[in-house]
Formats: C-alpha cells, sequence, structure tokens
C-alpha cells in the first residue's frame, strides 16, 4: 500500500537498496509525446552516487531500461515500465546494524511496524528508492516542456552557509557549475569546504533547496482538499530526510504586515499581473499564473561513521559506528528529485485540470 504517487499521471515504484533493482510503472501518461532517453539518463546521473568526492563513494552506473509504454520514440498510453539494475551493492558493509538501531533512522520504527527490516541499505527506506522518482519526473518534465513550464532546483543553503537572495538574484545557469548545485561560486566553495569537513569527521550536515516553477498556467489546484501548494508539499515531505516545507514568503512573512504582503494586481497592457509575489505564485490554492517557489529543509543524514550510543533489539543500551559508504550531504544529490516530485505534481495538476470543464 501507499508505494503509488499521483492522481492521473501516477508512479507506483518498487524495490530496495540491496535488492536485484529499483524500477516502476507510470500509468496516465499522455500518447504521443517525444522521449528522450539521453534526457532521462542524464537526470539519473545527477542522482547517482559516487559523482563527487561529496557523495557516497557508491559505484552506480544506474542505467535505466524501459520496458514498456514506448514505440518509435514515442509514448503509447499505455503503462510505462521501467527498472534500474543494482549493481555495486555491499551488503557485508550493514552486517554491524543487523541488531541495532541506527539512531533518528528508521530502523526501529520499520522493525516495529512490520515485524521484519532489511538492513542492507535500509531497504525500502534507502534513498536509492527515488530512482523511480527521478525516472518518472524526467518524463513529466518532457511533457511539461511541450507546455512551456521549466522547473529548477538548487541548494540554497549548507548548515550556516545561506544563499542571502531569491532566486532572481542569481544565474540559475551556473547551478551545475559545481559538485553543490549552487548558483553562487565562492558560496559553492564555503558549502563545498564545509561538507568535506564533517565528512573527514564522520559525521553529516543537512541544509536547504529552493526550487522554482517558470511558465505555470492560471488555475492548477483542486480545492479544498487537494490545493497546489499542498500537494506540492506533500510529495515533497515524501522524499528521505525532508524535514520542512514552505512556499512563498514563507515564515518570513510572519514579520510582515496585510498591507506589505498582498501582491497587488494591475493592468499590464491587457494582461492582469501583480507587482510583486509574495504568495509564491500560488493564491486560493490555485497557480496564479506568476512563478511558484518553494524551499525545502533536509536534515543531516542519521547514519554516522562515528560512534554514537544506541539500543539493540533486546533493548540492552549498546554503541554503535557504522561502516560503508554514505553521503555526509544529501542535498547535491536531492536537487534532481525535488525537481522530479514538482514536475510529477506540476503535470498530474495539469491533467487534473483538464477535468473542471467540458
Amino acid at each position: 500500500m501507499f508505494n503509488s504517487f499521483g492522481n492521473i499521471f501516477r508512479l507506483t515504484s518498487f524495490g530496495e537498496s540491496h535488492g536485484k533493482g529499483v524500477g516502476g510503472v507510470i500509468d496516465g501518461f499522455p500518447a504521443g509525446i517525444v522521449i528522450d532517453e539521453e534526457f532521462v539518463q542524464q537526470e539519473l546521473n545527477r542522482r547517482r552516487p559516487g559523482q563527487s568526492i561529496l557523495t557516497t563513494a557508491r559505484k552506480e552506473a544506474d542505467k535505466v531500461e524501459f520496458l514498456s509504454g514506448i514505440f518509435e520514440g514515442k509514448s503509447t498510453g499505455c503503462p510505462i515500465g521501467f527498472i534500474v539494475w543494482n549493481e555495486n551493492q555491499h551488503s557485508n558493509d550493514y552486517n554491524n546494524l543487523k541488531n541495532v538501531y541506527r539512531p533518528s533512522h528508521a530502523d526501529y520504527t520499520y522493525t516495529v511496524k512490520y515485524g521484519i527490516r532489511d538492513h542492507r541499505g535500509g531497504g525500502r527506506s534507502s534513498a536509492r528508492e527515488t530512482i523511480s522518482r527521478v525516472v518518472a519526473g524526467a518524463l513529466a518534465k518532457l511533457a511539461l516542456r511541450q507546455l512551456g513550464i521549466n522547473i529548477t532546483a538548487y541548494t540554497s543553503q549548507v548548515g550556516p552557509i545561506k544563499l542571502e537572495g531569491t532566486y532572481s538574484d542569481y544565474d540559475l545557469d551556473l547551478i551545475e557549475t559545481n559538485d553543490v548545485r549552487c548558483p553562487d561560486p565562492e558560496k559553492a566553495k564555503e558549502m563545498a569546504d564545509l561538507i568535506y569537513k564533517v565528512k573527514g569527521e564522520g559525521d553529516t550536515i543537512g541544509g536547504t533547496l529552493t526550487c522554482v516553477i517558470k511558465g505555470c498556467p492560471i488555475g492548477l489546484g483542486q480545492p479544498v482538499f487537494g490545493k497546489l501548494h499542498a500537494a506540492l508539499g506533500n510529495a515533497m515531505l515524501s522524499i528521505n530526510a525532508a524535514k520542512a516545507f514552505e512556499y512563498g514568503e514563507g515564515f518570513k512573512g510572519l514579520k510582515m504586515k496585510g498591507s506589505e504582503q498582498n501582491d497587488v494586481f494591475y493592468n499590464n497592457n491587457g494582461r492582469i499581473e501583480t507587482h510583486t509575489n509574495h504568495s509564491g505564485g500560488i493564491q486560493g490554492g490555485l497557480s496564479n499564473g506568476q512563478d511558484i517557489y518553494f524551499r525545502v529543509v533536509f536534515k543531516p543524514i542519521a547514519t554516522l561513521l562515528m560512534e554514537q550510543e544506541t539500543v539493540n533489539i533486546d533493548g540492552i543500551d549498546t554503541t554503535l559506528k557504522a561502516r560503508g559508504r554514505h553521503d555526509a550531504c544529501v542535498l547535491p544529490r536531492a536537487v534532481p528529485i525535488v525537481e522530479a516530485m514538482a514536475a510529477m505534481t506540476i503535470l498530474d495538476y495539469y491533467l487534473l485540470d483538464k477535468t473542471t470543464q467540458l
């Protein structure tokens, strides 16, 4: 149950970190969309491990294999099945985790809920599950591209190091020019140095990703229980290690008066627009045609390569020092995942909007 995401555009994912592979089935994808498999692979490459010294050293090609739903380079409207085979598991690295619970990890809750857990890499709770999301999100991006909708995410904070401006203050073309995926080269170096330092200590660190959606039409969203910002929040908070979501001014807006935060309308040569965009492109749960922007906070990853106190499966106090290959900071590899979840949400709600009026 609950391994599916979406309403009309719907992804059902399967697989575990140290199983044979990770994959999914996409239903409701429109027919006739040109499927650029090279683009899909590029999106996976942005997520895969071992891409820099800042990420886990696990080496996986993460080559996607499509099984159905594509004919002569286009979607057929039938279910799109795909799989990415696991090739570089080091399951023995996790043997010392078999009978203990990692602090702040899903080890304990999975064991209590199911009575069994796959300790090898965390099984289904591993972020390797997000491979399916990136593939589905890449396909959603290809469909949204035809509609003129573009989605971009970037690292805006690592620990105490943060960008002070908004997305409009930076050249977003610079995001992929550094390992941290930050549009400010100087801040990116500071962030990378901090991640590398923390990694050397066997510790981890968190931060924030910012995402902007441009070209979204007016009216996407399904009040009252399917508001667009709620759908985006649900999508983002389903990602491993995500702890908070805010859109528009978010908590910063608490310091403003209504007269300061309201987005005043004006007539721009026959088109109704607003002078500001404090609302983050969404009003009343519906997109208003302005840029949609939001932030997602990710916690420091729970698995540390340093000694921690914990308990074993018998409830006896003990200590644990994890082994293996782990990220010190999830943010650089989470960028394509955030974009993927946003793309799936927007495409799904675009298709839902087509049912509003005959």
